[in-house]
């Protein structure tokens, strides 16, 4: 069945100077970003201060005591504080992750907006499920499954919107990043807003009907995405039926050739990242300074940082890209995420600055997670969205879903590796943790700087 037109052609017409479709993509993201940042901002601080401190509640959850002793079996006994950091690990991992199976079920079997429809329904059963302490696990797996088959399905999408050649594709994925970052913006206020006054079950219900309109969303914007078509199409037919499909072009296996080994790479600054949503809020509720005039900024408030940030710096650097290519002096795709992950390091690094800076109670001042956020987000607009965009464009159409699967799941092994890591940051202290983490980070953006020449003859896209 076609999505769209009955020409099997979405309808015509601009907005803002990018096609209409964008918007509908970048509208459903937004409230995917309002589900997924409402559970990054309440999902460690609502197990390590409510669920996870209640013996008699933890009894009650389906499953939990196989999935303790899996996560013992690795490490150990492990304390209330510690599960819930691993939690939120996997948890975070499996977001990012799926979604390279959620491309190829989008590519092969579904389709795309199948795929988006039925993650965006589980979605939505996931954070009702949260409501009651027994189905807590099996909400997670839902929100886990059904982010992978909406993620691995949406940016997958933006390519479509523009023939080859298009010169308003360069800052398209931009834009797109925009929707992600204002429902970045808005969940972990109103989700910790709604939770603070009425629970924490309240709190994750607001994304669950945040899923509800980003489904109307989308399925109501149809006729403005490109046609497609429902399971494997007749090439894929004929190819499964002679056991062959037919093969990458030259140029395009020399891309995924370097897609794949710029990989290790995006690990890193995603294992940095990954802890700005699972430590750093145990490390903002424990060493920080929060009282402002006599009100304690509530812990969640500050994820919405990472929302607002990136809706002032966006238009910046795409400013800053414009005045630099106007001199013919615009970085390359490699040099911004080079400059990307060393400006996202050196920003981690301030973190350790805590014990220097603290007050007489030994808390750091607010300041100091408000200076991270500013510099870090600058950091991260040269990274996130030109990661996407670098995947998104340099995949061969076939493997475009799968690639950017491949893509996500950088941010699925950081994620693991933020959660083993958090288990040391107890014995380890705050200020060496941020440091390692800063390391990782900044070492990488070298790396990338270094190995930019040869990255760049296997991803440019002259087939010649």
């Amino acid at each position: 069945m076609d999505v769209g037109t009955a020409s099997g052609k979405p309808e015509s017409g601009d907005l803002f100077g990018q096609p209409k479709g964008l918007w509908i993509l970048a509208g459903t993201e937004f409230w995917d970003r309002i589900s997924f940042h409402g559970m990054v901002a309440m999902l460690v601080l609502y197990m390590t201060g409510d669920l996870l401190m209640a013996p008699h509640r933890v009894a009650t959850i389906i499953g939990f005591g196989p999935y303790r002793a899996f996560l013992e079996a690795a490490s150990g006994p492990l304390g209330p504080q510690a599960i819930a950091l691993q939690t939120f690990g996997y948890y975070y991992a499996c977001v990012t992750g799926l979604p390279l199976l959620g491309g190829w079920i989008g590519d092969r079997v579904s389709g795309r907006k199948l795929a988006v429809g039925g993650g965006a329904a589980m979605m939505t059963a996931g954070h009702f499920a949260l409501a009651f302490d027994r189905t807590f696990l099996i909400a997670l797996v839902l929100l886990m499954c059904g982010a992978g088959l909406l993620r691995g399905n949406l940016s997958a999408q933006v390519k479509s919107l523009y023939a080859d050649g298009d010169a308003r594709e360069v800052n398209a994925f931009q834009y797109y990043y925009l929707g992600i970052n204002f429902g970045a913006a808005a969940a972990p206020i109103l989700s910790g807003s709604v939770a603070a006054i009425w629970g924490w079950h309240a709190g994750f219900a607001v994304a669950g009907f945040g899923m509800l309109i980003g489904l109307a969303l989308y399925l109501g914007g149809q006729r403005w995405l490109p046609a497609e078509q429902q399971g494997p199409s007749p090439a894929d037919v004929g190819a499964a039926a002679t056991g062959q499909r037919p093969p990458l072009t030259p140029g395009e296996r020399r891309r995924v050739l370097g897609l794949l080994l710029i990989w290790p790479l995006v690990v890193c600054y995603w294992t940095a990242q990954a802890q700005i949503w699972n430590v750093y809020n145990i490390w903002l509720r424990d060493t920080v300074d929060l009282d402002v005039g006599g009100f304690t900024v509530p812990v969640p408030w500050f994820q919405s940082l990472d929302g607002l940030a990136p809706g002032l710096f966006i238009p910046l650097v795409l400013w800053i890209w414009a005045m630099q290519a106007k001199r013919g002096r615009e970085p390359d795709v490699l040099a911004k995420l080079a400059i990307g992950s060393v400006i996202f390091g050196l920003s981690t690094a301030l973190l350790a600055a805590g014990p220097l800076l603290a007050n007489a109670q030994g808390r750091a001042p607010i300041a100091l997670p408000l200076l991270f956020h500013v510099t870090s987000n600058f950091g991260a607009m040269y990274y996130a969205p030109v990661i996407v965009g670098l995947y998104g464009t340099r995949a061969p159409q076939s493997l475009r879903g799968t690639l950017v699967g491949i893509c996500m799941l950088a941010t699925a092994a950081g994620s693991i590796l933020s959660g083993w890591m958090g288990g040391l940051y107890d014995s380890m202290g705050p200020a060496p943790f941020w440091l390692i983490n800063a390391a990782i980070c900044t070492g990488a953006g070298i790396a990338t700087a270094v190995f930019a020449p040869a990255l760049n003859r296997l991803l440019a896209q002259d087939e010649a």
